[in-house]
């Protein structure tokens, strides 16, 4: 049985590489991309489970891609986990706000971070 599939949008390439290496060797089958607009349709094509989402990303920003796969049928159930250097209460209140399910600052601890998808995931297991 494999693991839960995680959508990366992430547009720093050395962050984007260190998750993907981690997830994968978690077990998780893990897929990359490294704009809002590739991560929508990659969201809308694949299903993930559980999508990582940066907040500042070339083109749509991540607040905009959380609002819109909550709007999409398709993707509306689909735990969002932003990871971002913006660490302002205001930004964290909004990202909730907007849809993400938790909320992660950089710079990031691998453990905290695969702590909390394993929070998220096991939280949408129950609610299924």
């Amino acid at each position: 049985m494999s693991k839960e599939h995680i959508l990366v949008i992430e547009d720093e390439e050395d962050i984007l590489a260190v998750i993907h290496y981690n997830l994968a060797k978690e077990g998780y089958r893990v897929t990359s991309r490294t704009t809002g607009e590739e991560g929508l349709q990659e969201a809308r094509e694949t299903s993930p489970d559980l999508v990582i989402l940066d907040l500042m990303l070339p083109g749509i920003d991540g607040m905009e891609v959380c609002r819109r796969l909550r709007e999409d049928p398709a993707t509306s159930r689909t735990p969002v986990v932003m990871l971002t250097a913006k660490g302002e209460e205001a930004d964290i209140v909004g990202g909730l706000e907007t849809g993400a399910d938790d909320y992660v600052t950089k710079p990031f601890s691998q453990k905290v971070l695969s702590a909390r998808i394993k929070t998220v995931l096991r939280r949408r297991e129950q609610a299924a």
